[in-house]
């Protein structure tokens, strides 16, 4: 049998990631990791586009981590301008609609940041 890994690997060409934190009200949290089990995987036919890690604190006291490794930024600003990216957040996106639709504070809020791989 097989051990898990105990780091998370960096894809091979790796260059450039983008870290979306995105917090989650409490009663919104299985529903969003419903949407990422089930997600569409539009970012996977993006040229550059390499991996993928969701992270979930073991405590659910911080954010979920959406950490994805591109081979550089053009890649992923193409994926942020594309009908795919569209495509593979719109049940996210309809989620924040309807909230804002019924006067409610959104189930989520999503912020990100963009780093330049110095070293493995």
């Amino acid at each position: 049998m097989q051990s898990a890994p105990t780091t998370a690997q960096k894809p091979e060409g790796a260059g450039f990631v983008a870290v979306n934190y995105i917090d989650c009200k409490p009663h919104y949290r299985e529903r969003f990791e419903c949407l990422f089990c089930s997600r569409a995987r539009a970012i996977d036919r993006m040229p550059g586009f390499l991996g993928m890690h969701v992270l979930k604190d073991t405590k659910d006291e911080q954010p979920y981590l959406v950490v994805s490794y591109w081979k550089d930024q053009a890649s992923f600003d193409a994926w942020v301008g594309s009908p795919e990216f569209l495509e593979g957040h719109k049940r996210g996106f309809e989620d924040l609609a309807e909230a804002k639709r019924r006067g409610e504070e959104p189930p989520m809020t999503s912020r990100f940041h963009t780093y330049a791989i110095l070293t493995d």
